[in-house]
């Protein structure tokens, strides 16, 4: 799990989901959180794990570490975007487009709660299994239009917009999903926990 959201205290909320997903299955969960945006950590724990969880913002990591990160994807292997992992390394803004399928485009205002509804076309689908409707307090990013071969799951709706807020893909054969949930509120509904869980699972095959 990568960590260094800092507007949406990822740390904090990463711990919740880490300790969520260790409970429910057998799954060992290692957070590499970043301390400011000009931390250049090492990612070197990403070349031996078997999927990769992305909460981070605007991370100015540069050199061999953004190349191992960028290698990581390209090998197409398990990967996992929260919130602002469509803007995760300032370094490669199109990780969002190649690797996610998204499209950010800033967000909405702040304040009115976001509907989040399954697609009817998506019931049934492994990363849903066990989800409902749901509400967010974070602000609906603007992401529309998503790359052509995603798989929309969700969507986020307010008075003034609807926009998509979780869906997967492939990338390169392996699997990737995305949701721009994940404000500190989300990761206090056992129901999100269930879809970030569900997400894992599916990313690697279970």
């Amino acid at each position: 799990m990568l960590s260094g959201s800092f507007e949406y205290d990822s740390d904090d909320s990463l711990a919740i989901f880490k300790d969520h997903i260790e409970r429910a299955h057998k799954i060992d969960c290692t957070i590499v959180a970043f301390q400011s945006e000009d931390d250049h950590r090492s990612l070197e724990l990403i070349d031996d794990t078997d999927v990769l969880m992305v909460f981070t913002r605007r991370i100015n990591t540069i050199g061999l570490e953004l190349d191992r990160f960028k290698r990581y994807c390209q090998q197409g292997r398990p990967i996992v975007g929260v919130r602002t992992a469509s803007h995760a390394f300032q370094n490669w803004l199109d990780f969002d487009r190649e690797i996610l399928g998204g499209n950010y485009g800033n967000h909405y205002g702040e304040g009115p709660t976001v509907g989040v509804q399954i697609v009817p076309e998506a019931y049934g689908h492994p990363v849903l299994k066990g989800i409902t409707d749901l509400e967010s307090k974070g602000s609906l990013y603007r992401n529309t239009p998503i790359a052509d071969d995603t798989t929309l799951l969700l969507n986020g709706i307010t008075d003034e917009a609807s926009e998509p807020v979780a869906w997967t893909r492939t990338n390169l054969g392996g699997r990737v999903f995305y949701t721009s949930l994940g404000h500190q509120n989300d990761f206090r509904n056992d129901r999100f926990l269930r879809l970030l869980t569900n997400a894992v699972l599916w990313v690697v095959g279970v």
